[in-house]
């Protein structure tokens, strides 16, 4: 049983329980600690989400799409599931099995490079104001 869980993940339904069905899962696939390269990775990538989060959340984006290259088919995950997902990394080199997101909205949500462009476009028209293009 993990006794460090980043904030954001619901609690976990088996907890205490001797007869825990995923507590085979521990055993079978310990995580790996990250190595500086991954975990620099990581903590850039936690700084981006709370970027774009701040960015993005007024606007009615819940958070990011991703495809998945197994299964071939989006992923919607909120910004406080990422979040938990990137520190939960750091912790212990491993991501929890999470839910879905229940019917999620598409259009609620973003890709990184959706992201990325946003906060470029945002931080140019900050520095040069206006359309956000240089003259």
């Amino acid at each position: 049983m993990r006794d460090h869980l980043p904030p954001g993940l619901p609690p976990d339904p088996f907890a205490g329980d001797p007869s825990d069905p995923s507590a085979a899962l521990d055993e079978l696939e310990p995580g790996q600690p990250l190595d500086l390269q991954e975990r620099l990775a990581v903590e850039e990538d936690l700084a981006d989400l709370a970027v774009y989060e701040a960015l993005l959340a007024d606007r009615g984006i819940r958070g990011l799409v991703v495809s998945c290259e197994d299964c071939k088919q989006d992923h919607y995950h909120d910004w406080d599931m990422l979040r938990a997902n990137l520190l939960q990394l750091l912790v212990d080199g491993t991501v929890r099995p999470h839910e879905p997101a229940y019917d999620p909205t598409p259009e609620a949500y973003v890709t990184w490079d959706y992201c990325r462009g946003y906060a470029d476009a945002s931080m140019n028209e900050a520095l040069h104001g206006g359309d956000g293009f240089d003259s």
